[in-house]
């Protein structure tokens, strides 16, 4: 049940990855995997925040 709260906090942008791991006690690389089990995206920007992202670099 944890898992599942914690991925929905991640979802809603409660939390980041690094701390939704910390949360649960598992390496960032795993909490990433547990994500796309369950069909979460990992990469959560828009086209246009990506777009604003790409013009800073």
């Amino acid at each position: 049940m944890q898992l599942i709260a914690t991925i929905k906090l991640y979802e809603l942008g409660r939390l980041f990855s690094r701390a939704a791991a910390n949360l649960l006690g598992i390496p960032k690389p795993l909490f990433l995997t547990k994500l796309a089990d369950y069909g979460v995206e990992t990469f959560q920007l828009t086209e246009a925040e990506l777009a604003e992202e790409l013009k800073r670099a």
